[in-house]
């Protein structure tokens, strides 16, 4: 597949997806402005590395945290599509995965009808695998559903001529370094990581190595180290489950932080 075009003046570029793609936790330093916190992430950078490249980059980012694929699909993926963007990005399911009972074969379904609708726009579409929770030994149940999941997403990719952001083959993701305090989300670094390797997917060049080493640390001893992914599930994983099964969100009442096209300045 040939490097995305950017012999074009302008390049417009919608992202969707959830707490993912909006860019947790990755503030800005004027983060505390925003009724929400004003989060950065991989796709705002990736939309900067576009804008060394091209004369404008019209930017926008639906994605809104705690949001499961069905309702990324039903109310990010119209606007998408109205919105007519020559590049999206597509990251959803996470959520779903991570839900306890949830399915990877009717994952798939639903955001299959998504990716059909997007591509008839003609729009370069950029899709991502899941990751491989094997590094986290609370999350390691997961594995075959998301690796089920991303069988599916590949063979939607070949169908549709999709680009994919492989996470699982990600192993710099798998450093504890990559991620915030709560696991769930990619650190600043990890985002940092994250837009250089969709710029290479891309062909962006971009300064800067995705899968450069990390500083050695340490091991922590076993029996630390198992406390610490105990306090961990009490404190972030054990309430994100229970807010998932009485149906609230961390998204409820949060809109997208870039509705419409502008101009990245």
């Amino acid at each position: 597949m040939s490097d995305f075009d950017m012999r074009r003046d302008i390049v417009s570029y919608v992202a969707l997806g959830d707490s993912f793609t909006e860019g947790l936790d990755d503030p800005y330093p004027d983060s505390g402005d925003s009724p929400y916190g004003r989060y950065r992430g991989w796709a705002d950078r990736l939309a900067e590395h576009l804008a060394e490249h091209v004369h404008e980059v019209r930017y926008a980012n639906l994605a809104v945290r705690g949001k499961l694929a069905r309702q990324i699909v039903e109310a990010q993926v119209p606007r998408a599509v109205e919105l007519n963007p020559d590049l999206v990005t597509l990251c959803a399911g996470g959520n779903d995965i991570l839900r306890p009972g949830s399915d990877p074969d009717q994952l798939a379904g639903v955001l299959e009808r998504a990716v059909r609708r997007l591509s008839a726009t003609g729009a370069e579409i950029v899709l991502f695998t899941g990751m491989d929770p094997g590094f986290q030994p609370v999350m390691r149940h997961l594995r075959g559903k998301s690796a089920t999941f991303n069988m599916h997403l590949r063979a939607m990719a070949d169908t549709h001529g999709c680009r994919v952001v492989d996470l699982w083959g990600m192993r710099a993701l798998r450093n504890p370094g990559a991620w915030s305090w709560d696991r769930l989300h990619l650190s600043t670094e990890g985002h940092r990581r994250l837009a250089l390797r969709v710029c290479e997917v891309l062909g962006i060049p971009a300064d800067g190595d995705w899968n450069s080493p990390w500083p050695a640390e340490d091991p922590k001893p076993w029996r630390v180290a198992r406390q610490d992914d105990l306090q961990w599930a009490r404190e972030y994983l054990v309430p994100w489950i229970g807010r998932r099964l009485t149906g609230r969100s961390s998204g409820d009442g949060v809109p997208p932080k870039r509705p419409n096209l502008e101009r990245l300045r």
